[in-house]
């Protein structure tokens, strides 16, 4: 039981991180920043088409800045709502935004908690792990884009006009919270404490300040009864990695595609959490390609990861019925094209 402590000491910082990206997030949620970019893209003149690509990149840099679970939460309601206002293809847009989200996750260390679970033995620096991904995440932004389009090309290849809902901006707490967690983690190797501290102190300044908001709302934003077996999965199948050196046996002498692939192939089964616990606990030859794997594997079935399971209840409260088949029929093709693309540079 003595290797439980280095999964223990490996897995709450990843943990730690995502929660104070979620806080943060909540904060600039609450400040109206979401909700404007959603209005600003619906002012873009051009078809449906070009305001699908517009809201698809403002979905790609939430994700990178914020995080994963971040973009699934608030970004879902603005991609419907820019939808909603040009009367575009709602189910295109819906889909887009969870695929995107995958898709995006790769550029920070931060935009997806598989990125910390496999550097948290061996943590990188921020702005060495971004250059890495660089381009992996530019070309899986662009092929998400593109293939969406393509797959929903009858309803999203429409013209419509530019909506005249003003988008009032301005710079909060949240924002700069948000700018402030970007530059910790480019800068550092350890900044899971840090932008935890910066989250909690935002949502503390909410909760006493002039907003008053409840406490049930902070607490719903990162609840305990999700986190806390999250981390005990997590702790758990990472001593699993460290004693069964099996897992580590299937992608010890692949290259950056094979391993790519393994890692998509795991999370479809296991989900992607757990595979990257799974992995993490042996040393890994393309860490890189690994999460190539594990962050876009999921676009191709439902049981990738949780943020997919969360998408499908979000959605469903803003009125759409999405089906698994229609997810696979668009994400399977993205998965197979930018998985097979990105690994050519990692």
């Amino acid at each position: 039981m003595s290797s439980l402590v280095p999964s223990l000491s490996h897995s709450w910082p990843p943990f730690v991180l995502i929660t104070g990206l979620l806080f943060i997030g909540h904060v600039a949620a609450r400040e109206g920043l979401f909700e404007s970019v959603g209005r600003l893209v619906a002012r873009a003149p051009g078809n449906d088409a070009v305001l699908f690509a517009l809201t698809m990149i403002a979905v790609a840099l939430v994700t990178a800045l914020l995080n994963l679970d971040t973009s699934v939460v608030f970004m879902t309601p603005v991609a419907l709502h820019a939808a909603r206002v040009r009367a575009a293809d709602e189910m295109g847009f819906a889909l887009g935004t969870i695929l995107m989200s995958n898709a995006a996750s790769l550029l920070l260390v931060g935009s997806n908690l598989t990125n910390m679970l496999v550097f948290a033995g061996h943590p990188v620096h921020g702005a060495v792990f971004a250059a890495h991904m660089m381009l992996a995440w530019a070309t899986s932004v662009v092929i998400t884009i593109v293939m969406v389009i393509a797959g929903r090309r009858r309803h999203l290849w429409r013209s419509s006009a530019p909506s005249q809902e003003r988008a009032p901006w301005g710079v909060g707490p949240g924002a700069v919270g948000a700018l402030v967690a970007v530059a910790l983690m480019l800068l550092t190797s350890q900044p899971a404490l840090p932008v935890f501290a910066l989250g909690v102190g935002l949502e503390a300044w909410d909760l006493v300040g002039p907003r008053r908001v409840p406490w049930r709302d902070v607490l719903a934003v990162a609840s305990p009864l999700v986190v806390a077996p999250l981390f005990t999965v997590a702790v758990l199948v990472g001593w699993l990695g460290r004693n069964w050196h099996g897992a580590a046996r299937l992608i010890a002498h692949t290259n950056a595609l094979g391993t790519a692939t393994v890692g998509a192939a795991a999370s479809l089964v296991i989900n992607n959490l757990p595979a990257a616990s799974l992995f993490a606990g042996q040393p890994i030859a393309h860490p890189y390609a690994l999460l190539v794997g594990l962050n876009l594997g999921p676009n191709a079935f439902v049981t990738g990861a949780m943020s997919t399971m969360l998408w499908f209840r979000l959605v469903r409260t803003q009125g759409l019925t999405p089906r698994v088949g229609e997810f696979v029929r668009i994400g399977l093709p993205v998965t197979i094209v930018t998985l097979g693309v990105a690994s050519l540079f990692v």
